[in-house]
């Protein structure tokens, strides 16, 4: 048996049980190619349906560039070569097992098995982050993921140009399951499925969904049309309304959204889309785009760029994360697509929409979808929309079971979760264990690495399957967790930053992006503090801790636990990451002070970053207290350009978690006008600049508590550092007027000229009595 009689028979498998199958090549390779591409002459496979994932052109079908393999996604082969040999990139993997259809068959080209984790390719020079070296990177992510290789059913594997070999080909593994006939072909539109008795969309709505769940997910859509869906006889009718389809990928959800898209512009409404980017959202437009065909409902002018017009004034548009989220309340209909990779900030500003839909993937490589599930969920319960959830279980393009899925999810790490709720409910921080886990660890123990990758999962709105890898291979990472009972309850991933040499550290401030030194890269090529460089740190690229026992302790205990470990080895204990109020008030009260606020939004997430540090050391205390000085500083003048629309409490969090030393030296000329406004008929708009600079000193550095309250703070934010109109100011604080507003900020002036004006203020207060 050689390689193309492997490649038929498990082609035969998976036409047979409508599965995919995967061929696995191994050898040098020029080898490979050669084998691959006999495969591809043998096989009933066309090559404009065959796709070659290389950095080199090399058979004759269509070629894409590792580094654009999302481009694969929302696309359907029958068949994919993916080349490992220079390169083996876990996203990319991901994303083209996802393009294989149902029947078809993906070939895996790569290295001899037995060697392959012992080699170092590009992905491990990415890894390799300075002071590091390439050959400091670990394998265990390889030495996994060919176990993995070999341990599921529905992979063949064929060394070729292998030594005593017939024919250079030696068939390590035919991958064959010998499966049982189905009785059922799931890829033909089951008959079985019936539009519901009682509908609001069109009959060619539904005569278009593909499975019973995709049926029951375009009929959950009608709950979103409200008093409309009323009048048809369904069960709609609350004004503000939420829908939220999970699932995971291959499910049809996004289908789903698109044909409940183009039947809901086809009766006259603005749909809204959103998704990480445009390309996410082709499926929604696709389906909604056909619908409205068959409907012969598109207008005149029906598919411009990002916009369907329908004939009955309605449309399905695109638009940003961002500028949706902004502009949430105008649409009929706001649809999020893979909301799973959008940061919280911004899906809960999704929230201002009336009826609103929610499209996320659970085990995808888009985002994390617990993430969305877990955290999200709980403003959304919390929100005055009445919800409904969806769950599509059915895979659309190939069976249930498909063993190329199941590898896929167990090498990839998208099955990773945190132990059951049952099992960490009584966790405390006196109950847990702090342990100290490197990547043997992870790698010997399959339940350790599952439970740790999927805590880690819920720490950010986007963890991917590179991540599986950096976790298990990058020699900068350590991982720091508390167990209880022998299971993760909270978990930090930990980066080494620093320790740069003097040439570095100078190209570093002269623009070079130095991998992996996140906060001295910050503070030294935008702070300008080429010093940065040299101290040595950890930063906690990421911490979790369970949903269960959240808000018990657990995460500042392991803080603790971590900061006990390394304060004698390193200078500064670090972390930057998307700053809310929350969040600032959780590291200030584990003792880290804010050093920097970013300029600039994170173009998914939405939020500005804060870098906050710990110092550890002398050398990391002049670190901290210099740009600590130097952020109190500089906060004034970003606060009213570049900040002017950071959300007031974040603001106040981060100045009030700021260690700088701030002198504040007003004039006699300069505190009279501030003390004119608190106690007399001065006016702010005459001079803003010393009330900003008040401001900042009581904020960042107050010399006594002077009794401020939240909604007084705010208005001092807003106006006085922001530079926001006041009627901008007074609707945000919930001012009857811009007149109401203004005697506000005199109120709020007057508690801080009697802590910080002396006799001035003293005097002018007497004047004004």
């Amino acid at each position: 048996m050689d390689a193309v009689e492997v490649a038929r028979a498990l082609l035969a498998e998976a036409d047979a049980t409508n599965e995919r199958r995967l061929l696995v090549l191994t050898g040098s390779r020029a080898d490979c190619y050669r084998t691959a591409d006999a495969v591809l002459d043998a096989v009933t496979v066309g090559l404009s349906d065959t796709a070659l994932v290389s950095d080199r052109d090399a058979l004759a079908c269509q070629q894409v560039e590792p580094s654009r393999a999302s481009s694969l996604l929302g696309t359907t082969l029958s068949a994919v070569v993916y080349d490992a040999h220079n390169t083996l990139r876990p996203n990319a993997l991901g994303q083209v097992v996802g393009a294989v259809d149902g029947g078809g068959l993906l070939v895996l080209l790569a290295p001899a098995l037995d060697d392959w984790p012992d080699r170092r390719d590009g992905f491990d020079e990415g890894l390799a982050v300075p002071p590091f070296g390439v050959e400091d990177v670990s394998g265990r992510f390889r030495r996994r993921f060919v176990e993995r290789l070999r341990a599921h059913p529905g992979i063949g594997i064929v060394a070729v140009g292998a030594d005593g070999a017939t024919d250079g080909t030696r068939v390590v593994d035919d991958g064959l399951t010998n499966p049982a006939p189905r009785l059922v072909d799931s890829r033909e539109p089951d008959d079985g499925l019936t539009t519901p008795v009682e509908h609001r969309f069109p009959d060619e709505t539904y005569e278009a969904c593909l499975t019973a769940d995709q049926v029951e997910a375009v009929h959950d859509f009608e709950f979103l049309a409200g008093d409309r869906a009323t009048a048809a006889g369904t069960d709609g009718g609350s004004d503000r309304c939420a829908l939220v389809v999970e699932s995971d990928r291959g499910r049809g959800k996004s289908s789903a959204a698109g044909l409940a898209a183009g039947a809901a512009a086809a009766d006259g409404l603005d749909v809204l889309v959103t998704a990480p980017n445009r390309r996410n959202a082709a499926e929604v437009f696709d389906r909604a785009r056909e619908l409205l065909a068959t409907l012969d409902a598109a207008g005149d002018h029906p598919d411009e760029d990002g916009h369907l017009a329908a004939a009955s004034g309605g449309a399905v548009r695109y638009e940003p994360p961002r500028v949706a989220a902004e502009s949430a309340a105008e649409p009929d209909l706001l649809v999020v697509d893979e909301a799973a990779a959008l940061s919280v900030r911004l899906l809960d500003a999704t929230l201002d929409a009336d009826r609103v839909a929610y499209a996320s993937t659970v085990h995808g490589y888009e985002g994390a979808g617990r993430g969305f599930s877990v955290r999200f969920r709980e403003h959304l319960d919390e929100s005055d929309h009445d919800i409904r959830e969806c769950r599509l279980a059915a895979p659309i393009r190939y069976a249930a079971g498909d063993p190329v899925e199941v590898w896929s999810f167990d090498a990839l790490g998208l099955d990773a979760r945190p132990p059951v709720e049952q099992l960490v409910t009584d966790a405390t921080p006196d109950s847990v264990s702090y342990e100290r886990i490197d990547g043997d660890d992870l790698l010997a123990d399959p339940t350790l690495l599952r439970e740790t990758f999927g805590l880690l999962v819920l720490a950010h709105y986007r963890t991917e399957p590179d991540d599986l890898a950096r976790l298990l291979d990058a020699p900068n990472l350590t991982v720091r967790a508390l167990t209880h009972g022998g299971h993760v309850v909270s978990v930090a991933l930990l980066a080494r930053e620093g320790d740069l040499d003097a040439e570095t550290a100078a190209g570093m401030y002269e623009g070079d992006r130095i991998r992996g030194n996140m906060i001295p890269d910050v503070l030294v090529s935008q702070v300008r503090d080429e010093a940065a460089a040299a101290p040595v740190g950890y930063r906690v690229v990421r911490i979790a801790t369970h949903h269960a026992v959240r808000s018990s302790g657990l995460g500042s205990h392991l803080l603790d636990e971590v900061r006990a470990e390394f304060a004698d080895d390193v200078d500064w204990l670090g972390v930057a990451y998307g700053a809310t109020a929350r969040l600032v008030r959780f590291w200030a009260r584990n003792d880290y002070a804010a050093v920097h606020y970013s300029t600039t939004r994170n173009d998914v997430s939405g939020q500005y970053s804060v870098v906050m540090l710990d110092p550890c050391s002398d050398a990391g205390a002049a670190l901290a207290s210099r740009h600590g000085d130097w952020f109190a500083r500089r906060a004034g003048g970003q606060l009213t350009d570049a900040l002017d629309d950071a959300d007031p409490d974040e603001v106040r969090a981060a100045l009030a978690a700021c260690d700088g030393t701030l002198d504040l030296a007003l004039t006699e000329h300069e505190w009279r006008t501030v003390a004119g406004a608190a106690y007399g008929t001065g006016l702010f708009d005459v001079d803003p600049t010393p009330f900003r600079e008040l401001v900042v000193k009581h904020l960042v550095a107050p010399d006594q508590d002077v009794g401020l309250t939240d909604r007084q703070e705010r208005v001092l934010v807003e106006r006085a550092l922001q530079a926001r109109d006041w009627s901008t100011v007074a609707d945000d604080c919930g001012f009857h007027s811009p007149g109401q507003c203004m005697r506000a900020l005199g109120d709020a002036l007057v508690p801080l000229c009697d802590a910080y004006g002396g006799d001035v203020a003293d005097e002018e207060r007497d004047r004004h009595a």
